[in-house]
């Protein structure tokens, strides 16, 4: 077990951080919550991880995602894996593609359980679909406003487009911090034990609340 796990382990114990070392987790989407979320994983023991964006960062992205200026131009998918690398030695695989339906079977195939943190309903659309026709486990996460919701696939429905492509909108870096925390012990729990809970979680209250 690597060093760096020993608080985790202490609090864990090492047969769940055993089944999380193992566990083949995709994420779809660098940005605010992918990237966080990836960083979030791999220092909590996960050692199968996938990341896919096609996206470049911009500097309009270093107040709620873990990049500095120097990355600015990068792939945000290789940008993070080889800082999660430099960081703590596990290996990220990046994919820098879209995913789109002509590819979505390929990318997401071996997935112990896929996270959907894009940013956009169409590519939610795809991996809802897809997760529900291959029966692949799958986790959305996302924000609007003060509010965040960490839901599995059978409870999710996908958000309307209206507000898609949209670059400037309220959003507070603490909102993306707390629902990256939910997502992940989420993700932890699905590894230990198979549950699959689903919660909403609102800034200005620091509520965490089961989804109903």
């Amino acid at each position: 077990m690597n060093a760096f796990l020993l608080h985790e382990r202490l609090y864990r114990q090492d047969a769940v951080l055993e089944k999380i070392r193992t566990l083949p987790v995709t994420i779809c989407g660098c940005g605010a919550l992918g990237a966080n979320l990836v960083e979030s994983l791999a220092r909590s023991g996960f050692g199968k991880l996938k990341v896919i964006d096609f996206d470049r960062i911009e500097e309009r992205n270093l107040s709620t995602q873990p990049f500095y200026k120097s990355d600015i131009g990068g792939f945000k998918a290789k940008i993070c894996s080889n800082a999660i690398y430099r960081a703590v030695g596990v290996q990220v695989e990046a994919v820098t593609e879209r995913l789109t339906e002509a590819n979505a079977l390929k990318l997401l195939k071996g997935s112990g359980v896929v996270v959907d943190a894009f940013d956009n309903s169409g590519s939610r659309k795809i991996v809802t679909e897809t997760c529900l026709r291959e029966t692949l486990p799958c986790l959305h996460a996302g924000m609007a406003d003060g509010y965040a919701e960490v839901i599995w696939n059978e409870s999710y429905r996908v958000p309307s487009d209206a507000n898609d492509d949209v670059c400037d909108y309220p959003l507070a870096r603490n909102l993306v911090l707390l629902t990256v925390a939910v997502t992940c012990e989420t993700l932890i729990q699905f590894a230990a034990t198979g549950a699959r809970n689903s919660f909403t979680c609102t800034l200005k209250d620091l509520a965490i609340q089961p989804f109903a």
